[in-house]
């Protein structure tokens, strides 16, 4: 099955329901699905062919979901850039995708237009809400192609459709290739583990479309859930608390830093939540402490998952019921839960040799959902997907139920007077103490130990918590080497485009000039 007739299924089943909402309108499936019929056509008209690269850097709106459906029908694939990336980033993007067409929003259109001698592999450029000068006018597209169904392309399983770029926190961005048949199976597996949905339910994008709310987006899509829009770009939060209970929204994907925004909230415990059935999370760490809060808040409605863009939304999941803080299970809240329907879950040391229970590790996992491997990077892909199995680079345990407890990132990982410590850890304990409000622990170099604990605080408001005091804190939970050498309270933690903390960002300035390379 093409990716992309997963809106033309529904389109078919359901043509009157309401497929999107956003401010200023809403469609339903049968339109949004002739839109994107409409769309696979212009592309096709423009050159465009199977196997091509399509980039789209547009905000959360239906002209990204009419794209996204279109091109994957024509057995082009997609490339999906978040649309706060910069030009820089998109060029990179661009370049290394070999994207021979690109779609873009009105707000960026004349920077695009000046840096298109950067763009050279680029024929053609598809405007949203009107086109700069040489530039094609997406809904002069729609109406000129409207009305004519097409016939999608026929793709094998394994055929590319989504070039999802990694985070890059540790690097540059590689593309990872998601198939159609990837893309299917995380549809399924998703409503089969993280979110039960109904055709009934309705669902927010208040997450970029590029990521995990767009991986969502394909399961909603495929059982006829209506769609609210909440911003074409970053995270409103008053409109968010105000469109939860006016939609009644019963699903969506956030962010642990997103989840955080909210609850801190001076009007989360005011808004109405009685519609919210799934709260599905990931993508960074979720402190403890903040989910016993949102669960206090929000209601015991959340869904963590634990995978990576090369496998996306899927690896192992805590189901919305471990969600508990009290009782015989409440330990679990800090685990990742057990492995998805469909994929194995092992740790192996360092060479590459599973551990058994209760050993630390790399977390490594095989599935439907994983990459065919990254675009052109053949000795990466080799490295990360050695013996059939995806190296996810993250450090964790599994118990003897085969829970799995993330650690840490291998490349944040401290090593001090020959000790490993993670940073994980730490924060963990950090962020328990009164008038912590977000921390970020990582290593520096020190000319005794190697290297030393590093800790920027973020304090509550109003609050005047003293480093002696979290360091006492700390040193009676932990030994005595896991204690931060140096806090500094900052205004903010640095963070990536996805909302994770930038730990790369934080730690450069204080490996600038060493030898060795800044992890």
């Amino acid at each position: 099955m093409n990716a992309g007739d997963i809106l033309t299924a529904t389109a078919t089943s359901y043509p009157d329901q309401v497929a999107w909402i956003w401010d200023g309108g809403t469609r339903t499936y049968g339109e949004a699905n002739a839109r994107a019929d409409a769309v696979a056509h212009a592309v096709v008209a423009a050159g465009i062919q199977r196997g091509d690269r399509v980039a789209l850097f547009l905000g959360n709106s239906p002209t990204y979901l009419e794209s996204f459906y279109g091109i994957m029908k024509t057995g082009a694939a997609v490339v999906p850039l978040d649309s706060r990336s910069t030009i820089d980033e998109l060029a990179y993007f661009v370049a290394d995708s070999g994207a021979t067409a690109l779609v873009v929003d009105r707000e960026v259109a004349d920077a695009v237009a000046a840096r298109r001698a950067d763009l050279p592999t680029v024929s053609t450029v598809i405007q949203a809400d009107g086109p700069a000068a040489g530039d094609l006018d997406f809904e002069e597209l729609v109406a000129k192609h409207g009305g004519q169904p097409f016939r999608t392309v026929d793709v094998d399983p394994s055929e590319l459709a989504w070039l999802a770029y990694t985070g890059g926190t540790t690097g540059r961005s590689k593309g990872a290739m998601l198939t159609h048949g990837v893309l299917i199976a995380e549809a399924i597996v998703s409503l089969a583990d993280l979110m039960r949905m109904e055709f009934e339910d309705v669902a927010m994008h208040a997450a970029s479309l590029t990521h995990g709310s767009g991986y969502n987006g394909l399961s909603y899509t495929m059982k006829g859930c209506t769609q609210v829009l909440l911003t074409r770009s970053g995270f409103d939060v008053d409109r968010f608390l105000d469109w939860v209970p006016r939609y009644r929204v019963a699903s969506l994907f956030m962010v642990p830093t997103m989840i955080k925004m909210v609850i801190d909230h001076p009007r989360a415990r005011e808004t109405d939540w009685s519609s919210l059935k799934w709260v599905v999370y990931g993508g960074s760490p979720m402190y403890v402490e903040d989910m016993k809060r949102a669960l206090e808040i929000m209601g015991p409605v959340f869904s963590q998952l634990f995978g990576q863009t090369e496998s996306p939304m899927t690896g192992t999941y805590l189901r919305r019921e471990e969600h508990v803080t009290t009782g015989p299970l409440a330990a679990r809240l800090g685990s990742c839960g057990r492995a998805r329907s469909g994929t194995e879950i092992r740790i192996v040391d360092e060479d590459d040799q599973p551990v058994p229970a209760g050993s630390a590790g790399e977390v490594c996992l095989r599935g439907a959902t994983v990459m065919a491997g990254y675009w052109n990077r053949p000795d990466a892909t080799a490295e990360t997907l050695k013996g059939g199995w995806l190296h996810t680079g993250d450090i964790g345990m599994l118990d003897e139920y085969g829970y799995l407890y993330l650690l840490d990132r291998t490349k944040d990982m401290v090593i001090s007077g020959g000790l490993n410590i993670y940073p994980r850890e730490v924060e963990e304990i950090v962020l328990a103490c009164p008038g912590v409000s977000e921390v970020c622990v990582f290593g520096v170099p020190d000319d005794k130990w190697g290297e030393a604990l590093r800790a920027h605080v973020v304090r509550s408001s109003g609050s005047a918590v003293t480093e002696e005091e979290i360091r006492a804190f700390v040193g009676e939970r932990l030994s005595g080497y896991k204690k931060p050498k140096v806090i500094e309270f900052v205004t903010e933690i640095p963070k990536t485009p996805l909302g994770k903390p930038d730990k790369k960002a934080a730690r450069a300035p204080y490996w600038a000039g060493q030898d060795r390379m800044v992890r």
